[in-house]
């Protein structure tokens, strides 16, 4: 049982411990998706702050990092920067980046929506659904393909040796 978050009690956590240990980010989008914003009791949980994290800033960091690091590779491949054209993603005859686009244009679209209506709380689950897609099914089932298909080609030349 978990009693209703009580100023004049001091019956929560220090918020700079929270933030401290989890990130401000995290314990904002926490409290985005609370039933404070919709001026309903807060039961405040330290492990549903670290379920944000684990759910939402570890796997975005991850794919995040996935493909910087595979943007680097290539430049340093190409020797070229890349730049983003969104006319290039658009003419890709992949299903899996087809869906993906179409997934990401859905998401701004939905957010734009709910925040325009202040409904802040509806927004972390949709972004936990991206999340899922992207790191779970794009990257998964693409990663070769996303890291230059540099795999294949290694094992064609050990296989020829």
């Amino acid at each position: 049982y978990q009693r209703r978050v009580h100023g004049s009690k001091k019956n929560y956590p220090d918020p700079m411990l929270i933030i401290n240990q989890f990130g401000a980010d995290t314990l904002r989008l926490y409290l985005i998706n609370s039933p404070s914003v919709r001026a309903e009791p807060l039961r405040f949980k330290e492990s549903d702050v670290k379920k944000v994290l684990k759910d939402v800033f570890l796997p975005w960091f991850n794919a995040f990092r996935f493909f910087v690091e595979n943007t680097k590779k290539w430049e340093r491949e190409h020797n070229t920067c890349f730049v983003y054209d969104v006319n290039v993603a658009k003419k890709s005859t992949n299903v899996m980046d087809k869906w993906i686009l179409s997934s990401i244009n859905t998401l701004i679209t939905f957010v734009r929506k709910e925040m325009e209506s202040y409904r802040l709380y509806t927004v972390l689950p949709a972004l936990i659904r991206f999340i899922e897609q992207l790191t779970n099914w794009y990257i998964r089932f693409n990663r070769k393909r996303l890291r230059g298909n540099k795999e294949k080609k290694k094992k064609k030349k050990k296989k020829k040796k």
